[in-house]
């Protein structure tokens, strides 16, 4: 999958501010068999974040419309756009299909999405939804790091619509027994980190599992509980959470594959204790015979059901500001103990001593690192849209310089040995959002997206880097992309400044005392021999 170009007519996402903006991400001839991510980058407040919303916002209503079995949230209607893609075509050496999705207002009723696809430059109405259905991404993977919210709101909405379908289920004796597809929104952030990296670390082939444990200096999973707990009183119905035969199914596979389990009657909790051996290995690989996605989505169906105990008013307010779409809305997260479902006592062997190391003893950036990779290496397959948000904020700066090249050599080509179910990762897309000039720096100038607010403050503008993006210095990105020059901190810089234009000699050697190096303490030194040159 490749997008080709966004069109955002309205968008009340953002307050009006993407309003009118064209997008032009890539040309229609662009390969669909490369991965090659996009870059966007720009000031705080740009509209970046804003921009992978509304593209989330976008395929969730046309999931909604299309598939609505697959995307039970509340849509944005309101947005006005034309958005083009390519999808790669499952056949081989086939062309790539060029499809368009449409909100426009051809009268004062408010306009349906549909879809479009060029046949030798015509593009025709698709009315067969089930061929709409195969020509949308398979999946939609949203990232942020917990310091941005923008991104979440429509796969918050996504969550909860799918919890809510679980409670009318299960109270439903006709429906109990319905399985609920999966939504193909997939938010992962920090509260997901769990889910990714058991389901990896228990089903994923040995290379995916060094690479996810190469950084933390970790050896293996050692052991890990479950908690299903579902007495709650904040539950619909205050009868506590009901499951569909789907996720009671999903609750007897993880006591077959438990070391020991306990069930607390009072609190309707069942505790399952794993030591993670070949044994549990292959009694996992059993009942998740599709490996690491299908154990992740068993996790992740549970988790969801976490929704369900936040308090009423909370669901209520989280529901008015979806239907308003306020700008960074989310569900509180519940406290950890009341969760329906959660991961516990999770504990890997150190690669160095041999000995036991707490999950939580991790840094930030190692969660992080071991998410995204984790989620890359499960959804390697073909059409999937990754928005990430971010991804780096936790890096230190070796891992940032190294995010990219990490991202490209994971060992997902080596995945699977049937060549009838190949993975095939080139075929997705990628956008990543950055103030870092480390993510461009790995990046062609064409795969690069510069957002700037104009001089009024009210409208961005984009455009493409003045340079070639790819192996150039930092330097020359920060001043192309921020108007950063010299790239230092405001303190010295001004200082310098202040220092050029300084009478004395003596002050401006005492000053490059305590400054490090850079190219402007050769203007200084310069400074000093015509301050010299001047008083001989």
């Amino acid at each position: 999958m490749k997008l080709v170009c966004l069109n955002i007519v309205k968008a009340d996402t953002c307050g009006g501010l993407l309003d009118g903006l064209f997008v032009p991400f890539r040309e229609s001839s662009v390969d669909t068999n490369t991965f090659d991510p996009m870059c966007l980058i720009g000031p705080n407040g740009s509209g970046k974040s804003q921009l992978l919303q509304i593209i989330a916002e976008i395929f969730q209503a046309a999931f909604h419309k299309f598939s609505p079995t697959e995307e039970l949230g509340i849509p944005n209607e309101a947005i006005e756009f034309e958005m083009e893609y390519l999808l790669a075509s499952q056949i081989e050496n086939s062309a790539p299909f060029h499809i368009k999705l449409s909100r426009i207002p051809q009268t004062k009723r408010r306009p349906e999405i549909e879809a479009y696809i060029n046949i030798y430059g015509c593009w025709h109405l698709i009315e067969d939804i089930d061929i709409v259905q195969s020509l949308l991404p398979s999946k939609i993977i949203g990232y942020t790091s917990g310091a941005n919210e923008t991104l979440s709101l429509p796969f918050f909405s996504s969550r909860a619509g799918y919890a809510n379908k679980v409670t009318k289920n299960a109270l439903d004796v006709a429906k109990r027994s319905e399985s609920i597809k999966d939504p193909r929104l997939l938010l992962v952030d920090y509260s997901t980190n769990l889910e990714v990296l058991v389901a990896n670390l228990l089903l994923s082939p040995p290379p995916v599992i060094k690479s996810l444990l190469a950084e933390p200096q970790l050896e293996s999973l050692r052991s890990f509980r479950c908690v299903v707990q579902l007495n709650h009183t904040a539950a619909p119905n205050n009868g506590g959470v009901k499951l569909t035969e789907e996720l009671e199914g999903y609750v007897q596979y993880l006591k077959y594959c438990s070391t020991c389990y306990d069930f607390d009657e009072k609190q309707n909790a069942y505790i399952f204790d794993f030591l993670v051996t070949p044994a549990s290995r292959s009694a996992f690989s059993n009942y998740w015979p599709e490996g690491a996605l299908e154990l992740y989505s068993c996790f992740h169906k549970l988790a969801m059901l976490n929704d369900l105990i936040i308090p009423k008013r909370a669901r209520e307010l989280f529901d008015k500001s979806v239907k308003n779409r306020r700008f960074a809305s989310r569900l509180p997260e519940p406290f950890e103990e009341h969760k329906v479902f959660r991961f516990e006592r999770v504990e890997f062997i150190s690669k160095k001593s041999q000995s036991a190391v707490e999950y939580a003893s991790l840094s930030d950036g190692e969660h992080q690192l071991a998410q995204l990779l984790g989620t890359a290496c499960m959804a390697s397959f073909p059409n999937v849209l990754f928005l990430l948000d971010e991804p780096e904020s936790h890096f230190n700066p070796q891992w940032r310089v190294e995010f990219i090249s990490k991202f490209l050599k994971l060992p997902v080509n080596s995945l699977n040995d049937d060549r009838s179910k190949a993975v095939d990762v080139a075929k997705q897309e990628c956008l990543i959002t950055t103030h870092s000039p480390f993510v461009p720096s790995d990046m062609s100038s064409d795969n690069v997206v510069i957002f700037e607010r104009d001089s009024t403050g009210l409208a961005v503008n984009i455009r493409r880097p003045r340079i070639e993006t790819y192996g150039s210095t930092f330097d020359a990105i920060l001043e192309d992309c921020f108007s950063v020059n010299p790239p230092m901190s405001e303190l010295p810089r001004q200082e310098i400044k202040d220092l050029l234009n300084s009478d004395s000699a003596d002050d401006i050697r005492k000053a490059m005392n305590r400054l490090g190096d850079s190219v402007d303490k050769l203007y200084l030194a310069d400074r000093i021999r015509k301050l010299d040159s001047e008083s001989k």
